[in-house]
C-alpha cells in the first residue's frame, strides 16, 4: 500500500503511460443505509479514530481504584521509594537488551554458513548429496524397503517426464505467499519481480555502534530494476524514556531507512497512471486529466516515512512506522531463520500479525484517500 510520493517520484515517464486506468470522478446516488455503512467504514479507516478506540480500550484496563490516593502520607512515601527501585530495574533491563543484541550478533555469525548453504541449494549453486537429502519423517519410518524403492522409481520416472528444474524454483515468492503478513502486501504485479529474489539476509550493527539491523534482499539480474540488493535498515534504542520510564518494554524503533530503487522505464510498479473525467459544474463540459498516483505494491516497503530530526511525527506516520517495525521484526526473527518451514507451510503463524498488517493497510489507505481529496477541483477559468 502506497506512501506519499516526492515530486521526483511523481514525474511522469512516457513509458509508464502505456496502460492507463480510467476513473470516473462523479458522485453516485446512494440510499441512506448505504451512506451510513460507508461512513462507518471510513471512520474505521481513520487512524485517529483507531487510536482513540485503542486509547479507550487501554483505559479500561488497570484503571485506578482510588486506593493509592487514600493511603496515608507515610505509606505514599514508601510507594515512591518502591517506584524508584522499579526505575533502577528498568535501567538494568535496558542493559540486558543491549547484551541480547550482542548475543544476536554473535550467533548470527554461527548461523550464516548454514544460511549461505541454503541459498546455494535454492539457487542451484550446490547440489546436496543423497545423505543430505535424506529426511526421516514419520511416514517414511513406517515404509518397508521395498515400498521405498518402488516410490523412488516412480519419482524418478515423473522427473524424467518433466524438465529438469534448477534449485528450488520460486522459493522466496512461495514463502511470501504462505505468510499472511507478507501475502497481503503482495500484489499480482509484484510476483514476476519476486521470482528473481534469491535470498534475504539480516545484518546487525557493528560492536560499539548504535543498535540497528538491516534487511538485505538479493535479486538476480532482471528487467525491472538495476539494483542487485534492496535494503531496509531499522535503528533501535534500548533506553527508558526519562519522562515515562515505566513505558519501557524492550528495544524500540527510532526510525527506518529504505533505499532508492532504480526502476527500468515503464516497470515501476509503485506508480500507476489514471485518467480522471472532470465535469464542469456550470457548463456541463467534461475534460480528461491524466495523473500519476501511488500504486499498491510490496516494494513500497522500501519507501518508509522519514523521521524528522527535530519535532514529533504525526500520528499517521507513527502508526505506519510501528506496523512497519513489526513486519521488519517478523522477517528478522521468523522468516529468515525458518524460511524452509514457511515454504512448506509447516510454520505456525501468530494471529496478532494480521492485526498489525490491517492497521498498516488502513492507515496507508487513509493517506491515499486524503491525497485524492486534496486534489484541486477543475478550475472553470482554465480552458477545456
Amino acid at each position: 500500500h502506497p506512501l506519499p510520493l516526492s515530486k521526483d517520484q511523481a514525474e511522469m515517464d512516457p513509458a509508464d503511460m502505456e496502460d492507463v486506468e480510467e476513473v470516473e470522478d462523479e458522485e453516485t446516488v446512494e440510499d441512506g443505509n448505504s451512506k451510513a455503512r460507508q461512513l462507518t467504514v471510513q471512520m474505521m479507516q481513520n487512524p485517529q479514530v483507531l487510536a482513540a478506540l485503542q486509547e479507550r480500550l487501554d483505559g479500561l484496563v488497570g484503571s485506578p481504584s482510588g486506593y493509592i490516593e487514600s493511603l496515608p502520607k507515610v505509606v505514599k512515601r514508601r510507594v515512591n521509594a518502591l517506584k524508584n527501585l522499579q526505575v533502577k530495574c528498568t535501567q538494568i533491563e535496558a542493559k540486558f537488551y543491549e547484551e541480547v543484541h550482542e548475543l544476536e550478533r554473535k550467533y548470527a555469525a554461527l548461523y550464516q554458513p548454514l544460511f549461505e548453504k541454503r541459498s546455494e541449494i535454492v539457487n542451484a549453486m550446490y547440489e546436496p548429496t543423497d545423505e543430505e537429502c535424506e529426511w526421516k519423517g514419520d511416514e517414511e519410518e513406517q515404509l518397508t524397503e521395498e515400498m521405498k524403492e518402488k516410490a523412488k522409481v516412480e519419482e524418478e520416472k515423473k522427473d524424467e517426464e518433466k524438465e529438469d528444474p534448477k534449485g528450488v524454483p520460486e522459493f522466496w515468492l512461495t514463502v511470501f505467499k504462505n505468510v499472511d503478513l507478507l501475502s497481503d502486501m503482495l500484489q499480482e504485479h509484484d510476483e514476476p519481480i519476486l521470482k528473481h529474489l534469491e535470498d534475504i539476509k539480516v545484518k546487525f550493527s557493528d560492536p560499539g555502534q548504535p543498535m540497528s539491523f538491516t534487511l538485505e534482499f538479493y535479486f538476480s539480474a532482471n528487467e525491472f530494476f538495476a539494483n542487485g540488493v534492496l535494503t531496509k535498515t531499522y535503528k533501535m534504542q534500548s533506553e527508558p524514556d526519562e519522562g515515562d520510564p515505566f513505558s519501557f518494554d524492550g528495544p524500540e524503533i527510532m526510525g527506518c531507512t529504505g533505499c532508492q530503487i532504480d526502476w527500468t522505464k515503464g516497470k515501476n510498479v509503485t506508480l500507476k497512471t489514471i485518467k480522471k473525467k472532470q465535469k464542469h459544474k456550470g457548463r456541463g463540459t467534461v475534460r480528461t486529466v491524466t495523473k500519476t498516483v501511488p500504486n499498491d505494491s510490496f516494494f513500497n516497503f522500501f519507501s518508509p516515512p522519514e523521521v524528522p530530526e527535530k519535532g514529533e511525527l504525526d500520528e499517521d506516520s507513527e502508526a505506519i512506522l510501528a506496523a512497519d517495525f513489526e513486519i521488519g521484526h517478523f522477517l528478522r526473527e521468523r522468516i529468515i531463520p525458518r524460511a524452509i518451514l514457511y515454504f512448506t507451510g509447516e510454520a505456525i503463524e501468530d494471529d496478532d500479525d494480521d492485526d498489525v498488517l490491517n492497521i498498516f493497510i488502513l492507515i496507508q489507505e487513509g493517506a491515499e484517500e486524503a491525497d485524492e481529496e486534496n486534489d484541486p477541483d477543475y478550475d472553470p477559468k482554465v480552458g477545456d
